[in-house]
């Protein structure tokens, strides 16, 4: 075990598992491909797996880490006109605050992830791109197209925004302590705004919650109060289907109809 790795111990409570094989490193951040004026932001940098090869192709980095201990060793070992150490918790964070044209990375703590991802949604106008290193499973979700079982809430509220790229595996051997499962790396890129599939964000969030909250019924049952069955044919959409058969084009036109409540 490398030294830097074996002087702190891996905390539960933050989900921290620590990268530390240099190709799979090597890899991100070609797939990453920051630039000198890129304006950057690490999330959980953690024992600096991807800051150090990062400050090495760009002059200045922002790093958002919650274990006060890891802020610690960051501070001490790269000066504040290199990293700017930003102790908390990114799920409270104000990303506008940087400005825009942010390029977010990060190894996100698996127990966060799918509310750090609709948080950082929130941030989609000021966002370029987000490459994230997730549990697996996740990252299908994430790209999951109707029809299949990955399909669900979080593939529709993130494919609604954002163009998402499944880019590699990455086996448990690669971090330490070894999680339980496989990981794989994503990009997530801002779609432009007239591309967007909502006019109400909240309105169709409220939708898609609502359509997938007991995935084996139907819209007829899950929709039910919030969208009359008459609407629902109005537009071609079968009230006896489930939500899981639906593009998010379909979704986005169920989230138009006026709300019945």
């Amino acid at each position: 075990m490398p030294e830097a790795l074996s002087a702190h111990r891996a905390r539960k409570r933050f989900g921290q598992n620590f990268l530390h094989d240099r190709q799979v490193i090597e890899r991100i951040i070609a797939a990453i491909n920051p630039q000198t004026n890129d304006t950057v932001i690490e999330i959980g940098p953690g024992l600096a797996a991807l800051t150090r090869p990062l400050l090495e192709k760009i002059p200045h980095l922002h790093a958002i880490e919650l274990d006060r201990d890891l802020a610690a060793r960051l501070r001490a070992e790269f000066p504040p006109d290199r990293l700017t150490v930003h102790e908390g918790d990114a799920l409270k964070f104000d990303f506008a605050r940087f400005g825009s044209d942010l390029r977010v990375v990060g190894n996100l703590p698996y127990n966060i992830s799918s509310p750090l991802l609709f948080h950082l949604a929130s941030f989609a106008g000021q966002i370029r791109d987000l490459h994230f290193m997730l549990q697996k499973e996740v990252v299908w979700r994430m790209a999951a197209g109707p029809d299949s079982a990955d399909y669900g809430r979080l593939s529709v509220m993130l494919q609604a925004q954002f163009r998402v790229e499944k880019l590699f595996i990455v086996p448990p051997g690669a971090f330490t302590p070894a999680p339980k499962v496989e990981s794989a790396i994503v990009r997530l890129t801002p779609l432009p705004a007239d591309q967007v599939a909502w006019r109400d964000p909240e309105r169709f969030g409220r939708v898609v919650a609502q359509a997938f909250a007991m995935r084996r019924k139907t819209l007829r049952n899950n929709l039910k109060g919030l969208i009359a069955i008459e609407a629902m044919e109005a537009i071609g959409i079968d009230p006896g289907c489930r939500a899981e058969t639906l593009s998010v084009a379909d979704f986005a036109r169920l989230a138009a109809i006026e709300s019945t409540s």
